[in-house]
């Protein structure tokens, strides 16, 4: 019993395994997409956890559990819990998450690591991943809706994977926080234009890839505004009016079970018999292992709508994992 152990893994052993960039999330990510669209997973619906004084649609706590096949079969799950206003009232960042791995022969518990680091690179790589796939050719011009640390991930892993952008442009009601993003990244990548905007509107309508990163609990983000051959990565869920998704060319999920609930816009317009899933084009893992075709012109307008899997983070947790034993990264804990 005594050769039972956890591995721990901090944040700061994380970004010295190679969490620092997106290359490691973008491997990771491709896999468990494929995975997903083979069937090769067990994924329950995430429940939320809210109790009284949750005064924010980003105030709860959700589990997400996920058993994952392939080569290196492995279980676990993340916790990940926020607070709108723990910023401000505990200068803390908005979510933390730990992951747990178990080993898929014993159901033991292998592994803990910190996760939102994780969480928030895996977000970010499944607009990496995607844009491969959805976004048209040539495309130089990304606008990003929320310049918090959600959109900072996304920036970095979108320089990181794609040379050919040129402009950056930028929105947040809080100009500060744009400001913040621009000081991360504007030296580093000093032949890329970064572009503040007084509007929302404006921005988005530069995009030849849309990225929203907001809290925003209600859409506001119309058809109108977006130009022929643009991509959006809808990961905040709630900035895109629904008659975006019943214009749009192609509409995508990442899961269709995960993301037709919890009154989002897609839930709302299935349950008003508007939306079905006859009317998707597909799941993103089917596009990525080559079952269904992503873009066919320059022109479509093409909404991914990104739930967020526990897949997501599992299989991102997995190569981590793997990459720790390996080099014998991180702490060993006794579990007895």
């Amino acid at each position: 019993m005594h050769h039972v152990k956890l591995r721990y893994l901090s944040q700061s052993d994380l970004l010295g395994l190679g969490a620092d960039h997106s290359n490691a999330f973008i491997e990771a990510i491709e896999e468990g997409l494929k995975l997903h669209a083979g069937g090769h997973f067990i994924q329950p619906l995430k429940p939320y956890l809210r109790w009284p004084g949750a005064d924010h649609i980003a105030d709860r706590i959700i589990a997400m559990p996920c058993y994952l096949g392939g080569n290196n079969p492995i279980a676990g799950i993340k916790w990940i819990g926020s607070r709108q206003h723990n910023p401000g009232r505990f200068h803390l960042p908005r979510a933390s998450a730990l992951i747990i791995l178990n080993d898929a022969q014993t159901n033991y518990p292998v592994a803990i690591m910190e996760g939102s680091l994780i969480s928030a690179m895996r977000t970010a790589a499944i607009t990496g991943v995607a844009t491969k796939y959805l976004a048209r050719s040539g495309f130089s011009d990304i606008s990003i809706i929320g310049c918090g640390p959600i959109a900072q991930m996304q920036v970095k892993t979108l320089l990181e994977q794609y040379e050919q952008i040129n402009t950056v442009h930028l929105f947040d009601i809080n100009k500060a926080a744009a400001d913040n993003l621009i000081s991360q990244f504007a030296a580093k990548y000093p032949k890329v234009g970064f572009v503040i905007h007084d509007s929302a509107r404006s921005a988005v309508e530069q995009a030849d890839v849309l990225v929203t990163c907001t809290v925003s609990d209600k859409p506001y983000i119309p058809f109108e505004w977006i130009k022929k051959g643009c991509f959006i990565s809808n990961i905040s869920i709630m900035d895109i009016e629904r008659d975006v998704f019943l214009k749009a060319d192609k509409v995508i999920v990442d899961d269709w079970d995960q993301s037709n609930r919890e009154k989002k816009v897609i839930n709302q317009l299935v349950e008003e018999g508007l939306f079905s899933r006859e009317q998707l084009h597909a799941e993103l893992g089917e596009i990525v292992l080559g079952q269904v075709t992503g873009r066919h012109s320059d022109d479509e307008i093409i909404l991914l709508n990104p739930m967020g899997m526990a897949i997501d983070d599992i299989v991102c947790a997995r190569w981590f994992y793997q990459a720790a034993e390996s080099k014998n990264a991180g702490t060993e804990l006794p579990l007895f």
